[in-house]
């Protein structure tokens, strides 16, 4: 009579594991019967409500997670969570009217607050303008730097203004070519 018997019962699986996931089916299936949003809810609606919040959920991780390692952190925080939404253009339209609590605000800077583009001189194409290069006086070092001294900001200054206004005149080294 060997090999006759009972057979030992496999341990029951639960809905998520049958699904392969990791969001529980059966808590969203009691929620939505409790959250009465029909009379009546297929089972498979669950499932797939719980797929979808569980995509959801790894998109929004992974987008913050390497918000978080630009920002050289370890540890995923509410304003990596908003620089992850509001820096992909789907999920922004998805969580459009929704405020996450600590997580602030995009950076911006509004293009006339920033610093206006360099103008070049036709001679022999150095900088001049708003960003205008340093200009040393004096000998190599050893290092490799420069020794000396810096030409005057009030140079500057004043080179700036007369490419503002035009005045190539005062300055007869340089010409400019327009702003």
């Amino acid at each position: 009579m060997s090999g006759r018997g009972k057979k030992r019962a496999e341990p029951k699986k639960s809905k998520t594991a049958k699904a392969g996931l990791q969001f529980p089916v059966s808590r969203v299936g009691r929620y939505l019967k409790n959250g009465h949003y029909a009379e009546r809810i297929s089972p498979g609606a669950s499932v797939y409500l719980a797929a979808v919040l569980e995509y959801l959920t790894a998109e929004i991780l992974e987008l913050a997670g390497a918000a978080a390692h630009q920002n050289k952190k370890q540890r995923i925080g509410p304003r990596h969570i908003l620089l992850a939404v509001k820096n992909d253009e789907e999920l922004n339209k998805l969580f459009a009217g929704v405020t996450i609590a600590e997580g602030g605000v995009l950076p911006l800077i509004q293009a006339h607050l920033l610093p206006k583009k360099t103008v070049k001189r036709k001679e022999d194409g150095e900088d001049t303008g708003v960003a205008v290069k340093i200009k040393w006086k004096g000998r190599e070092t050893a290092r490799g730097k420069k020794a000396g001294y810096k030409c005057s900001t009030v140079m500057v200054i004043y080179w700036n203004v007369c490419c503002i206004f035009g005045f190539t005149s005062f300055y007869p080294q340089a010409t400019t070519t327009g702003m």
